[in-house]
């Protein structure tokens, strides 16, 4: 502690261990994401030029100003911030595989037979690039058959969310999409930016959200892609969440995780049916 204090005062703004342990633990609560003390840092240089904005001059000056009724809309910036967004098209691509022969592989070609309804959730959909490479994958594995397909979008992080809404996307970003999609997909926006079609965006339902909040749909769900989001919780917390999707899910459904994410130490009703993929039991 001694050494972290010492660090303190020789930074623009004074931040202890303890206005840090005090900063965390507020977080937590409101988000059930846990900052360890080797975050100290990282959460200091992504709040420092908020406090030149407010006109402080301390974090103890901030934490009094967030927790109080006066920053009440403070603390949607603060979770903004402090929240992890780093996402791709179609990454982790064995999970759209998956998704691919296994939930639409049996699309209703007449509306008599086969599969007629798809409700899927983008639970930490960050950007976006999640839920529209869900939607791509739809549309190509759906070529000749379409079904009553509605995708839920959320983030904690309403910047993001409304990034995704908006849909357009750097050219870089795009272009690892290869040509075929980005021009079946896309359409080009000017400024080196490319705007997702309205084919595509209207799949889509973007909402912000707090994953430790009630939720509001009802589900039965088919598949829930919660990706690089709980490895931010601790056990208990994790634990909770993992049971909420199940109840959600409907027998058979899909969980989609992290590929450093594991629930394997969770008594759940999912069993591991691929790598970081799982399914409720019937």
């Amino acid at each position: 502690m001694a050494a972290l204090n010492t660090l303190s005062e020789h930074r623009e703004f004074p931040f202890t261990l303890r206005e840090y342990r005090r900063l965390a633990a507020f977080i937590h609560g409101r988000t059930g994401i846990t900052l360890p003390d080797h975050k100290i840092n990282m959460v200091y240089s992504r709040l420092t030029r908020r406090l030149r904005e407010l006109g402080f001059s301390t974090f103890a000056e901030y934490c009094d100003y967030y927790s109080s009724p006066e920053g009440e809309a403070e603390i949607e910036y603060l979770i903004n911030a402090l929240t992890t967004n780093l996402t791709k098209f179609f990454r982790e691509a064995h999970h759209f595989d998956h998704f691919a022969a296994n939930l639409l592989a049996d699309l209703s070609t007449d509306g008599a037979q086969g599969r007629t309804r798809l409700r899927v959730w983008s639970a930490g959909c960050s950007t976006g690039e999640e839920p529209y490479s869900i939607a791509m994958t739809y549309l190509e594995a759906a070529a000749r058959a379409r079904c009553d397909m509605k995708i839920l979008a959320t983030d904690i992080d309403s910047s993001v969310v409304a990034r995704g809404g908006a849909g357009r996307y750097a050219a870089p970003a795009v272009a690892e999409l290869g040509k075929g999609r980005r021009y079946r997909h896309f359409t080009a926006a000017g400024g080196n930016e490319w705007q997702v079609r309205p084919e595509l965006r209207q799949l889509i339902a973007f909402k912000q959200l707090n994953l430790l909040d009630p939720w509001p749909m009802k589900g039965p769900l088919d598949a829930i892609f919660c990706r690089n989001v709980m490895i931010y919780f601790d056990n208990p917390t994790k634990a909770r969440l993992v049971q909420r999707f199940a109840d959600l899910l409907a027998p058979g459904g899909w969980l989609y995780i992290g590929h450093s994410e594991t629930i394997l130490d969770q008594k759940t009703v999912f069993r591991l049916r691929g790598p970081t993929i799982y399914q409720k039991g019937a």
